[in-house]
């Protein structure tokens, strides 16, 4: 019987303890938002790995790019301009 109460005892410790189910729920938790995380970034790469390819077969998009990051048209094009505040501004 005394070695059941100390089994009994020792179980409690060891389970409410340091190294107990409260810790064990934290690692599971911890594991399982890293677990999406890694999913996620996945998900980045692969959509970059597909920009990178359209770009590199695609000359209409290298094109897109292009005139969208040096803010070129082509002849004939006119680009507007519009103040950044003018969304907010009531007509």
């Amino acid at each position: 019987m005394a070695a059941f109460a100390g089994l009994a005892a020792y179980a409690t410790i060891m389970l409410r303890g340091p190294h107990g189910l409260s810790v064990l729920e934290q690692k599971r938790q911890q594991i399982h938002a890293l677990e999406e995380q890694n999913a996620n970034l996945a998900r980045d790469i692969q959509a970059k790995k597909e920009r990178i390819q359209r770009l590199k077969s695609d000359p209409a998009t290298q094109e897109l790019v292009i005139r969208k990051r040096l803010h070129k048209e082509r002849p004939g094009e006119t680009e507007f301009i519009l103040p950044k505040n003018a969304a907010a501004q009531p007509k």
